[in-house]
């Protein structure tokens, strides 16, 4: 199995592909749509990059997999799925998250928050098979209802749940979040062999550092700055508690999570022919 990242920079996010060089089966997880709030103009930049990549190799992509739905930057996952015939991937309880947005989007009563837009929705314990590629769901919510890790061979892509050493964890302040279920979720993954490697989705390169985007089990334990193999629950709760509550929202979260609720899919056009994002005013 080997792993390849691509980094898209305006949203300081990770992608990865991971492939078997024999059967040339991979899936991809994590992708970018590109936007532009100024505009309004979204483009495949970072989502052409990795297909760049896929082609060169000649790979077949069964699957394109969401950790969660992203509050930073648009999925790609309708470009993968178009050009790859790839199937979407997210957890199941991406139907909680999708009732919570529709409500505070007022999307009506007719937007589906069943997770139809999604091809495969995993729950904690369930498997995938893309050729040799055995992806094992792990369900580590707390920055979200619904975020997953998927755990491929000895590797663990977190998602947001955590970041690299030097920066932490995710934030638990968002609909449905939570400190102390965050603080059980990672609990599960400080349980697997210290060697496990361990993923993230975003790098912010704290002091200015070059790009990191691989740590282990083990080094998680024993040098995150937030959450360690010694800190405690009630410690924890309270950090993230007093540290959330000085965060200013993503600024692409209003935009991001009405596309991502969707799959990736934008809303459907108006009689004009054009799709629209709401912004709900004061709501928070």
């Amino acid at each position: 199995m080997k792993i390849q990242h691509f980094f898209d920079d305006p949203t300081s996010t990770l992608t990865y592909v991971v492939y078997d060089e024999g059967t040339k089966t991979g899936v991809v997880i994590d992708t970018v749509t590109d936007f532009d709030p100024s505009s309004g103009r979204t483009g495949n930049g970072s989502s052409d990059k990795v297909a760049g990549f896929i082609d060169e190799l000649g790979l077949t992509i069964p699957y394109v997999l969401d950790t969660h739905a992203h509050a930073d930057h648009f999925t790609g996952l309708p470009y993968f799925k178009e050009r790859y015939g790839s199937k979407t991937v997210i957890g199941r309880y991406i139907t909680g998250v999708q009732a919570a947005f529709r409500d505070i989007f007022h999307l009506g009563a007719d937007f589906p928050v069943d997770g139809s837009q999604f091809d495969v929705l995993l729950q904690d314990g369930e498997t995938l098979e893309a050729g040799p590629i055995r992806i094992k769901a792990i369900h580590t919510p707390g920055h979200t209802p619904a975020c997953l890790t998927y755990q491929i061979g000895d590797a663990l892509f977190v998602g947001d749940a955590i970041f690299m050493p030097d920066f932490g964890t995710a934030r638990c302040d968002f609909p449905g979040g939570s400190g102390e279920v965050l603080y059980d979720s990672i609990q599960k993954l400080y349980a697997l062999p210290d060697e496990t490697r361990v993923f993230t989705c975003h790098d912010y390169m704290p002091g200015g550092r070059e790009l990191r985007y691989q740590s282990t089990v083990g080094e998680q334990k024993s040098s995150n700055v937030q959450l360690n193999g010694n800190t405690t629950r009630e410690d924890f709760v309270a950090f993230r508690k007093q540290k959330d509550a000085g965060l200013s929202l993503p600024k692409l979260i209003l935009p991001s999570l009405q596309v991502n609720i969707r799959a990736g899919h934008l809303p459907e056009p108006e009689e004009n022919g054009t799709s629209y994002l709401k912004i709900p005013l004061n709501r928070f």
